[in-house]
C-alpha cells in the first residue's frame, strides 16, 4: 500500500517557513546535500534536477500534495511536472502539466490515492495541509536545520490534541548540521 510521506525542512524551533514565507535561511549547500539530492531527487523541482543532471526516476513518489501557498512559492506553474501534483485551493485555479487544483477534502482524496497503484505520496506543506493529513501521515522525513526561526510556519498547523506516536528509522547527522531523521507511524497503540 501506498504511503502518505511528510518530507520537509525544518527549523530547530519547528517552523518550515518565516512568518511571511520565507524559507531563504536553509541551507541548500553543504554536505548534506549530495545524500539527500540522490536518495530524494524526485523531491526536487523537474527544471532544478535537470539543470544539477540529477536524474528522477519516480522510485520513491509518483505524487506531491500541496496546500495553495506552497504551490505559490516557488512562482512556477507546473514545478514538479514529473510528479502527479494535486494542490488543495478554495480559490485558485491553474492548469499545466501534471497539476491538477481541487477543493476536496484532503483526507478523503489521500485515502483514495493510498488505494490506487504506484509510489509514495509526498506531502511537501504546508503546515495547514499538515494538519489536516496528521492522521493520514504514515511516515515523516525531515530535515533539521541548525537554525531558529522564532516565528513563522510551524511545521503542522493547529490541530485537536491527538497524540500519535512515531519510532526512528534513520537519523543521519551531517558536519553542516543538518539531522535528516525518518520516522514511522506506529500503529500498535
Amino acid at each position: 500500500m501506498r504511503e502518505l510521506v511528510y518530507y520537509a525542512a525544518v527549523t530547530l524551533d519547528g517552523y518550515i517557513a518565516g512568518p511571511d514565507g520565507q524559507f531563504d535561511a536553509f541551507m541548500i549547500a553543504g554536505d548534506h546535500m549530495d545524500a539527500i539530492n540522490r536518495r530524494f531527487a524526485d523531491t526536487l523541482p523537474t527544471d532544478a534536477a535537470a539543470a544539477l543532471g540529477i536524474p528522477q526516476h519516480l522510485d520513491r513518489f509518483d505524487t506531491v500534495l500541496m496546500g495553495a501557498n506552497t504551490y505559490a512559492v516557488g512562482g512556477v506553474t507546473s514545478p514538479y511536472r514529473h510528479l502527479r501534483q494535486i494542490v488543495f485551493s478554495r480559490t485558485r485555479t491553474a492548469t499545466a502539466e501534471n497539476l491538477e487544483v481541487t477543493d476536496d477534502d484532503p483526507v478523503d482524496v489521500v485515502r483514495r490515492l493510498k488505494g490506487e497503484e504506484g509510489a509514495d505520496i509526498w506531502l511537501c506543506g504546508g503546515g495547514t495541509l499538515a494538519a489536516t493529513l496528521a492522521d493520514q501521515i504514515d511516515r515523516l522525513i525531515l530535515k533539521r536545520q541548525p537554525l531558529l526561526f522564532g516565528s513563522g510556519i510551524p511545521l503542522f498547523g493547529e490541530r485537536a490534541y491527538r497524540p500519535a506516536q512515531f519510532e526512528v528509522v534513520e537519523s543521519i547527522a551531517y558536519e553542516s548540521g543538518v539531522v535528516f531523521t525518518e520516522l514511522t507511524r506506529r500503529r500498535d497503540l
